[in-house]
């Protein structure tokens, strides 16, 4: 894991942005495209503002793939995830090959993530841009993680830290506004991409950094995990990267 500080959150989200820009271009000049992950939330904010604006990436050689999405969540809600990322990365990117979104308000959650998976399988991720939970969740991923599912997406159950991070965050007005499921990208498949780029801001998110550098890989800190990637890029601001002892 390759830990990179900054001091400030603009300064870790344009980093993070050429980071991966590179693998990018890298995947399109080796095999004439390339596949990638998004994630959302506010640790994404810097970095995919970056990111669309980067020169020199053919962006209709891209695939994109959704991470994760709320179940029964309709994209008029201003928490969906399918409304962020048309609006912040889809609108900005004219040309994209192709985006799969979550659709999280599908009847059967489960015949969804069959579907997705169907998708997602032949095409291998050159770069995932991701971030970390609170409780150190990885995607939806929260503990205890299941870290030996081969599935690429399954339906999980989020748990009250999880969900009061979202609220915390803004999304949501109140807790009981907040589902308890999701569909989300199994840990075994973010592990797979070639290089991960993980954005991590903020003072809350600095126990979880912690853990996740620190500690022992274990399903109870999901994100601890990337310790076992060859290729991952772990972009903190000072707040987030606070409580590490290795300097």
């Amino acid at each position: 894991m390759n830990i990179v500080r900054h001091a400030t959150t603009l300064e870790m989200g344009q980093a993070a942005a050429q980071f991966g820009a590179e693998a990018i271009r890298r995947a399109i000049q080796e095999r004439g495209c390339a596949n990638i992950i998004l994630a959302t939330g506010a640790s994404q904010f810097d970095m995919l503002r970056t990111l669309v604006q980067t020169p020199e990436i053919d962006w209709g050689k891209v695939t994109a793939f959704h991470l994760d999405e709320y179940i029964g969540m309709p994209e008029t809600h201003p928490a969906s995830f399918r409304k962020y990322l048309k609006e912040r990365f889809v609108a900005n990117v004219p040309g994209l090959q192709a985006f799969y979104f979550v659709e999280g308000d599908q009847r059967d959650a489960a015949e969804e993530c069959r579907r997705l998976g169907k998708i997602i399988t032949p095409h291998p991720i050159d770069a995932a841009f991701v971030g970390i939970g609170e409780n150190g969740h990885l995607a939806f991923n929260d503990p205890p993680a299941d870290f030996e599912i081969e599935d690429p997406y399954i339906v999980v159950k989020l748990d009250e830290a999880c969900r009061k991070q979202q609220l915390g965050e803004g999304w949501f007005e109140t807790l009981d506004d907040v589902p308890s499921q999701a569909i989300s990208m199994s840990i075994r498949h973010i592990m797979k991409s070639r290089r991960l780029i993980v954005t991590v801001p903020d003072e809350r998110k600095a126990q979880a950094v912690k853990n996740t550098v620190e500690g022992d890989v274990s399903n109870l800190c999901p994100a601890s995990i990337l310790q076992m990637h060859a290729d991952c890029g772990l972009f903190l601001d000072a707040a987030s990267s606070a409580l590490l002892a290795k300097k």
